[in-house]
């Protein structure tokens, strides 16, 4: 299964898709924006992410009031005011899209309302990315999907069935582009749930490509999404840990971003392909592993060889016959005098056949 987002193909027997999802962590900034594009470009990304919301298009202000729990319990503002603070303006999307196609990058953005939908379509991000709490909204689900894009779906904080229902949704507007990650909904994330192997569950369900949006500190659960076929593998980045806001704490630097993408490149590279062959490294090695049988004493010419004039030995020079055919030689004649401590050959063996 593959499918092409921008200039790349994702999915088996392709390099991992690596999304350094910048959130919140520009600071109201577009210069910060753009430093982070540069960032994650340089750390060998392939794409970056926003989030294209409105505040009173996606919490209630009512519902929110005195209510704040989970990692939400953190933040030192009203959530909707933290949410307000995090808003990315819609006029920048544009721009952003342009610089980061100029830097050689890929621009994404989650949109959580239809007018978000239309504007990326309308600017043409090459994918849309679905966060998991909009899972359950099968109306958007839908008009998404049937935007003929490919869908990048988080499935953190859901059930299979709920999964399901997504991905019938997805599905049933002909839309087959689908990409699914397993995903822990928290900031940060615990390696006790981190569950990779509900990422192989959801592709052997589905029949879709999957991946991991991660949330746990470094980069333990990435690699093992990699090394279980996953394809896409999204991080929250930014540029300073330290920095004041909902994000910062939680997501990776630059010399994180870059670590991780290093050895996820160095770990495709070793996951190889299913074939057991003997590499050009180990040539040398069989010669000097490998045992091959030798003359225990001196064996001269037309001698009826028995088991303990052979020895078993190591090096094994190329064509020196292995241990498996001394039952074969036993019993036959030298064709030749064999001096003690030599690798035996076939020709040295009167009427050997292998």
């Amino acid at each position: 299964m593959k499918i092409k987002i921008d200039n790349k193909w994702i999915g088996d027997d392709c390099p991992c898709y690596v999304i350094a999802e910048i959130g919140s962590n520009f600071d109201g900034s577009i210069e910060r924006a753009k430093k982070l594009i540069d960032l994650a470009k340089e750390a060998g990304a392939d794409a970056v992410k926003f989030q294209c919301f409105k505040t009173e298009k996606i919490v209630s202000k009512e519902g929110f009031e005195g209510l704040k729990s989970g990692f939400q319990s953190k933040w030192d503002k009203p959530v909707c005011e933290v949410y307000r603070n995090a808003e990315f303006p819609r006029d920048w999307n544009k721009e952003l899209f342009e610089y980061s196609k100029k830097k050689g990058i890929t621009f994404f953005s989650s949109p959580y309302d239809k007018e978000a939908v239309d504007l990326l379509d309308k600017i043409g991000v090459p994918a849309m990315k679905i966060g998991s709490g909009d899972i359950t909204w099968l109306e958007m689900l839908d008009y998404i999907a049937r935007k003929g894009r490919p869908v990048i779906l988080g499935t953190g904080a859901s059930t299979l069935e709920e999964v399901e229902e997504a991905v019938n949704a997805i599905k049933a507007t002909g839309n087959d582009k689908l990409i699914l990650l397993q995903c822990v909904t928290n900031y940060p994330s615990s390696f006790d749930d981190a569950n990779i192997r509900a990422m192989v569950m959801l592709r052997e369900k589905f029949g879709t490509l999957v991946g991991y949006s991660d949330h746990t500190p470094g980069y333990i659960v990435p690699m093992g999404s990699v090394a279980l076929g996953g394809c896409i593998i999204e991080k929250h980045f930014t540029d300073d840990k330290t920095r004041k806001g909902p994000d910062h704490p939680f997501a990776m630097d630059f010399e994180d971003l870059k670590l991780m993408v290093k050895n996820i490149r160095l770990l495709e590279k070793a996951l190889g392909k299913p074939v057991k062959e003997l590499y050009p490294e180990e040539n040398e090695t069989v010669i000097l592993q490998r045992r091959c049988i030798r003359a225990k004493e001196n064996i001269p010419k037309g001698k009826v060889i028995t088991k303990d004039m052979l020895d078993v030995l190591r090096p094994a020079p190329t064509n020196a016959l292995y241990p498996k055919y001394v039952p074969k030689i036993i019993g036959k004649e030298a064709s030749r005098d064999i001096k003690k401590g030599e690798a035996i050959y076939s020709d040295m063996i009167q009427g050997l056949k292998l």
